[in-house]
C-alpha cells in the first residue's frame, strides 16, 4: 500500500513517523526548519490521517507500508508508537534506513516480568475499553498523559489539542489495534541488531515511556547517541523544539 506522504525542503531524505492517535501533522511546528537541511516525508501511518488502514493491522505490516511508501537511503525519526514501527522497519529492512532516531520510544512500552520501564499494561488496556463508549475524552486524556509532569505543559497540550483532529478522526478500530501494538510488542531481544548509527532523545519526565528505556537502550546498543532532556515530558520537539533540531541536524548531517 502507498501511504499519504507530505515532502518539503531539499537535501538527504528524512522520514518523520507520528506517534498513536496523530498523524504527519503534528510535525508541522519544527518540519520548515528541517526542510532547509533536508528532505522531509511527513507521512500518515495507515488509518490515520489521509492513509487507508491496512490489514492486518500489526507491527510488520505497519513497517512494510513504511518501507514500501519511501525510498532507499533515507534517515528516520520515530516517535512513540512511530519510533516501535521505526524500530521494525529498521530492523526489517536495514539496507533502506541510513541513521535512526528515536524519540520518546521504546523496545517495550508496558511493564512486564524484569522489565520495570514501561507503564501498567491495565493503562492502556482501559484507553482501549473507554474509546467505545468516549472517543474524544478517551483521546484528550491520552494527550494529557504525553503532556504531564513535564516543562511547557500548557504549550504542548494547546499543541495537541488543535492537531488531534485536523486531519480527520481515526476509527477506533485502528486506535484500538494500535493500543494492542503497544501492549504486546517486545523489542528488547532484538535491540543489539540495528545496523545503522542510533539516535535517542527521551524526556528525563516521560509519563509513557519512561526514561529507563532509554537509559537501557543506550546502554544495550555499541554507540548510540543517548540525550536525556531534564524537564522534558514525552514530546521533546514540542516541548523542547531547539533541542530536537540541534540533535536531528548534528546527527543526520
Amino acid at each position: 500500500m502507498s501511504l499519504h506522504i507530505e515532502v518539503s525542503g531539499s537535501g538527504p531524505d528524512l522520514a518523520l513517523i507520528h506517534g498513536w492517535g496523530m498523524h504527519g501533522g503534528i510535525w508541522d511546528s519544527v518540519r520548515p526548519e528541517l526542510a532547509r537541511h533536508f528532505r522531509v516525508h511527513a507521512l500518515d501511518l495507515p488509518g490515520y490521517g489521509a492513509s487507508a488502514a491496512c490489514q492486518p493491522y500489526d507491527l510488520a505490516a505497519l513497517a512494510q507500508a513504511v518501507a514500501g511508501s519511501l525510498p532507499a537511503g533515507i534517515h528516520a525519526v520515530g516517535w512513540s508508537l512511530g519510533g516501535l514501527v521505526a524500530q521494525r522497519w529498521a530492523l526489517d529492512r536495514p539496507q533502506q534506513v541510513r541513521r535512526l532516531m528515536l524519540v520518546g520510544s521504546s523496545p517495550c512500552f508496558v511493564q512486564r516480568g524484569g522489565w520495570e520501564s514501561g507503564i501498567e499494561p491495565s493503562v492502556l488496556r482501559t484507553f482501549a475499553q473507554d474509546l467505545d463508549q468516549d472517543y474524544a475524552g478517551t483521546l484528550l486524556r491520552f494527550l494529557s498523559l504525553q503532556a504531564r509532569n513535564g516543562e511547557g505543559l500548557r504549550t504542548v497540550m494547546k499543541y495537541l489539542r488543535a492537531a488531534l483532529f485536523a486531519k480527520g478522526r481515526p476509527s477506533a478500530e485502528v486506535l484500538e489495534a494500535g493500543l494492542k501494538l503497544l501492549l504486546d510488542t517486545d523489542l528488547r531481544n532484538e535491540a543489539g541488531n540495528f545496523q545503522m548509527p542510533l539516535a535517542i532523545l527521551h524526556g528525563e519526565r516521560d509519563m509513557l515511556a519512561p526514561a529507563g528505556a532509554a537509559r537501557w537502550m543506550g546502554a544495550q546498543i555499541p554507540g548510540a547517541r543517548l540525550e536525556l532532556l531534564p524537564g522534558c515530558a514525552h514530546a521533546p520537539f514540542l516541548s523542547h523544539p531547539e533541542v530536537f533540531l540541534r540533535v536531528a541536524r548534528e546527527f543526520f548531517q
